[in-house]
C-alpha cells in the first residue's frame, strides 16, 4: 500500500509495508503491552512505559538523564537526536504513572546520570533496550513487523491524533522537521475507522 501525503509518496515515513503489514501497534496491543511492561524489571518497565508514553525514538530514550525529567510537572526534556542542532530540546507532557515510574526508577539508582546507564559514562545500549522491548511485544502477544520501539513511536502518533491532540503539537512533541510527516499518522486513523462504524451497527 503507497501511503502519500500531498500526492507524493513518502519515503521515509510509512505505516504499512510493501505487503501491507501494519507498521504500528494498535489500541489493543498497546493495552496488552502496558499491562505486560507493568509486570518487568523496573528498569525495564520504564523504558518500555517512557517509549510508549512519549512516542520517542530507542536512542532518545536510553540518553534521557534524571535532569530530564520533572515528575513534578509531568514533564520528560528530550534532546532530539535527528536534528543537526544539538541543543535542540523537546518537551513532551507525560501521564501521573510515568513520572511516578520514572521517580522510583531514580530513587533505586545506585550511580550514574543516565536513567538507564551501563556505567557512569555511558547509557544502555540498544541493542539491550530493543531486547526488553521485544521481550515485552512478545509477552503481550504482539509479533509482525509493528513489533518493535519503532511500532510504538508510530503507534503513539496515531493514537494522540485519535485522541485529538493537533497536528503541530504532535509534530513539536515527536520533533518532526516537518508537518508532512507527522501527517502521515491521519491515514492510520482512517484504517481505524471500522471502530467508528461499529459504534452504528450496536
Amino acid at each position: 500500500m503507497n501511503i502519500s501525503i500531498c500526492g507524493q509518496q513518502s519515503a521515509q515515513m510509512r505505516l504499512y509495508d510493501q505487503t501491507n503489514r501494519r507498521l504500528y501497534v494498535n489500541a489493543e496491543e498497546r493495552r496488552r503491552f502496558i499491562a505486560v511492561a507493568n509486570d518487568q524489571d523496573l528498569p525495564q518497565k520504564a523504558l518500555c512505559l517512557t517509549l510508549l508514553h512519549t512516542g520517542c525514538r530507542l536512542s532518545e530514550a536510553l540518553a534521557l538523564t534524571s535532569e530530564a525529567v520533572d515528575t513534578t510537572s509531568h514533564l520528560v526534556s528530550i534532546r532530539t537526536l535527528k536534528k543537526r542542532d544539538k541543543h535542540h530540546v523537546r518537551e513532551i507532557p507525560i501521564p501521573p504513572v510515568l513520572s511516578r515510574t520514572l521517580a522510583a526508577l531514580m530513587e533505586a539508582q545506585a550511580h550514574g546520570n543516565f536513567l538507564w546507564p551501563e556505567n557512569l559514562n555511558r547509557p544502555v545500549c540498544r541493542i539491550t533496550g530493543y531486547r526488553w522491548v521485544k521481550k515485552v511485544m512478545t509477552a503481550a502477544g504482539i509479533s509482525g513487523a509493528q513489533a518493535s520501539p519503532k511500532g510504538l513511536r508510530h503507534g503513539y502518533g496515531v493514537y494522540a491524533l485519535r485522541c485529538g491532540v493537533p497536528l503541530t503539537m504532535l509534530r513539536k512533541w515527536m520533533g518532526h522537521a516537518s508537518i508532512e510527516t507527522t501527517a502521515i499518522y491521519t491515514n492510520a486513523v482512517g484504517k481505524e475507522e471500522m471502530e467508528f462504524a461499529g459504534r452504528m451497527w450496536s
